[in-house]
Order: C-alpha cells, then structure tokens, then sequence
C-alpha cells in the first residue's frame, strides 16, 4: 500500500506505517503520536478474533479491515451474499409449492426463478447502496461541502454485507421462527452498514443511521415496485 495511507485504529489519525521491520525478522509496531497507542493492534491478532470484533461492530475492527488491509473481495462477496439472498428467496417460493415427486426436484433447478430473485436481489441491493451514497452527496458533500471518496464508500458497504452469509443457515435449520431470524439477520446487516458508513466518514453515528434508512427505503420501494409489477401486467392483459 501507498504511504500516508494507514489509520490508527483508535483515532483514525493518519500514520505512515502499522510496523518497523528490523533486522533478523523482529518487528515493532508503530505508535501514533496523536493519542500514543499502537497504531493497529489487530496486526498482531488472529483472524478469528478480528472477525469476532467485526461482528460485534466495533470501531477498532472496522478501521483495521477497510483502511489497513488490502482486502479486495468486496465483489466476490456480493456475488456470494447475492447468492444466498437469492437461494433463500427462491427456496421459499418452491416451498410453497408441495409436491410428493422426486423428479420435481431436478425441475426446479432448470427454471428461472432462481435467476430472477437473484436479478431482484442485486437490483434492491443497488438501489440500497445508490440511497446511501446520494444521501452522503447530499449531506456530506453539497451542504457540508467536503469531498467523498464513492469507491471507498461503496467498498465499505459491500463488505459490510457480510452479514447476509447467515441466510443459509437459516434456510438449512428451518423453524417456526425464521421470520424472526431473518428479521435479525437484516438487522444486523444494516447495523453493520451503518457502522461502516461511520468509520469511513468518522462521522456521527445520527448520520450513518440516516443514510442507511434511505438506502432501506430506496430499497423497499425498488421490492415493492417490482412486487406490484406482475398484478399490473395481468391487469393490462385481463383489460386488452
């Protein structure tokens, strides 16, 4: 990574380097001159204990990831969480649909209807992610004329949709409460959204909570518009 790039885990001053390489393999890791604490701690953790802190939201843990690390699978994690979104959606909509043959199995996978759920997955999870950043345009960059840095942005929350991998285990311990998980699967997400708006901007947490519930609401009315589009076309094709 570039110099000047790095961020101190605890506040999100700037610092040239996470260590200093001595000789014979010893590192010693630097110190922020801004409030004198290791710059990242997390670079002597394991991994597990990083995502653990990840997903108790905590500020340290999403510094570490999105300003100290190279960590470029934002994308792949989409196409994945995408994936399970539209797996879940899709699951549902063949559940409601009994049947006692076996061969209805192998049918299903050959229709369309995974492809299209996952189509309206990434069209809400666009229109999710477009609310968040015209709100942050709006807000951030028009009235407190301060500039935003999208790929950033954008990078932070698709890695912070992490939480949407626990749809398929929701979907495989089926229960009469999965309402009920799910709505705490998508609970956490946007929690984990917002938080990452947070560290980003190192802004208030009034802010994050906002652009977040316009991306929800961006997002509800792309599901309900398309939800409402197939009643319309056979109302149009009943009238004609």
């Amino acid at each position: 990574m570039d110099k000047c790039v790095f961020k101190c885990v605890e506040c999100n001053e700037n610092a040239a380097e996470l260590h200093r390489d001595y000789s014979n393999g010893i590192l010693k890791i630097t110190i922020c001159d801004s409030c004198q604490k290791p710059v990242d701690k997390y670079i002597e953790y394991d991994p597990v204990i990083i995502l653990i802190d990840a997903i108790l939201c905590k500020t340290q843990a999403f510094r570490h990831i999105l300003f100290n690390t190279s960590l470029n699978i934002h994308w792949k994690l989409c196409v994945f969480c995408l994936l399970c979104e539209a797996y879940l959606r899709w699951s549902l909509l063949q559940g409601s649909e009994q049947s006692s043959d076996p061969a209805d199995i192998i049918r299903y996978t050959k229709e369309w209807d995974f492809y299209s759920m996952f189509g309206l997955a990434a069209l809400e999870l666009s229109a999710f992610c477009g609310g968040v950043l015209w709100f942050l345009w709006v807000a951030v960059g028009r009235l407190q004329d301060s500039k935003l840095e999208f790929k950033l942005l954008l990078r932070a929350l698709l890695l912070s949709c992490y939480g949407k991998v626990l749809l398929i285990p929701a979907v495989i311990w089926e229960h009469d409460y999965s309402p009920f998980c799910l709505g705490l699967i998508k609970l956490f997400v946007l929690t984990s959204n917002s938080q990452a708006v947070r560290v980003i901007l190192n802004s208030s947490r009034r802010l994050s909570l906002m652009a977040v519930c316009v991306g929800l609401l961006s997002e509800t009315c792309v599901a309900q518009a398309f939800e409402k589009l197939p009643r319309s076309l056979e109302d149009f094709l009943t009238f004609q």
